[in-house]
């Protein structure tokens, strides 16, 4: 079911757009070469304790995961694009690293992820490559935000993220995009990568949703790692991930996870 949010709601959703925006930023600042993807999660979880929020991750458990998750932070390196289960693993010189991350605070829930490399990039075309992954995917975010405003439709976001990813040379997925966002973390409507203008659930004043593309390097097909959860590509080739919580106003979209 597709709910609407008042002002006053939308409101209140702030406090928790803005935490999973500081625990987005910490995380970041404390990946370095030789961090533990585990320590990372640690950073997340102690956090979350401290602002007595609640974890969206830890004890979820739809039809696409082998188990509970188990963690509050998905941590995808390099091959791996999305689910990316945090687990004994040093970060190396070079890695592109997607952190996603979603909480709820005082009943709301809010979602965002970014993707960056730790260290230095790797050399020649290689660095390059992992930059042109990462800016596209953020370009691609803010043209689906742009588009996410009264009178057009989930098309029209769905159309600007794909003429962005098609544009740079990707192939675009859309088992897995965005999606709506409130009391839970995942609801409706679901928001695909690729899709046409003008067609789709009427974007209105009140809806919130998660906008997030998210591009491979040369494929656009994915596999499940046998921890049951990360999701890698087919080929080996890079991921990157850009999301933030979008809130439908009157005056145009509203980014609640702003960092």
């Amino acid at each position: 079911m597709i709910e609407l949010r008042t002002a006053r709601e939308i409101e209140e959703m702030r406090p928790a757009g803005r935490f999973v925006a500081d625990v987005l930023t910490a995380v970041k600042d404390a990946a370095a070469v030789g961090v533990n993807l585990l320590e990372l999660d640690a950073v997340a979880h102690r956090m979350i304790r401290e602002r007595g929020a609640e974890s969206c991750y830890i004890d979820y458990h739809p039809s696409f995961g082998a188990s509970p998750f188990g963690k509050v932070i998905c941590t995808s390196v390099n091959d791996a694009v999305l689910h990316g289960l945090p687990h004994d693993y040093a970060l190396r010189d070079g890695d592109l690293l997607s952190i996603d991350f979603a909480a709820s605070v005082d009943g709301w829930v809010s979602d965002s992820a970014t993707s960056f490399v730790v260290g230095n990039p790797r050399p020649g075309a290689g660095g390059a490559s992992d930059a042109k992954l990462i800016e596209t995917s953020e370009i691609a975010l803010a043209a689906g935000i742009a588009a996410a405003r009264p009178g057009n439709k989930v098309g029209d976001i769905s159309a600007a993220i794909a003429a962005v990813g098609h544009k740079a040379g990707y192939r675009i997925n859309t088992d897995f995009g965005g999606h709506g966002v409130g009391r839970t973390m995942h609801g409706d409507p679901h928001v695909p990568n690729d899709g046409r203008k003008g067609r789709g659930f009427p974007l209105k004043p009140g809806l919130v949703i998660a906008i997030e593309p998210w591009f491979l390097e040369t494929t656009d097909e994915i596999f499940t790692d046998p921890d049951g959860w990360t999701l890698r590509s087919v080929d080996g080739s890079r991921g990157a991930h850009s999301e933030h919580t979008v809130a439908i106003t009157e005056d145009g979209p509203v980014v609640l996870t702003a960092r």
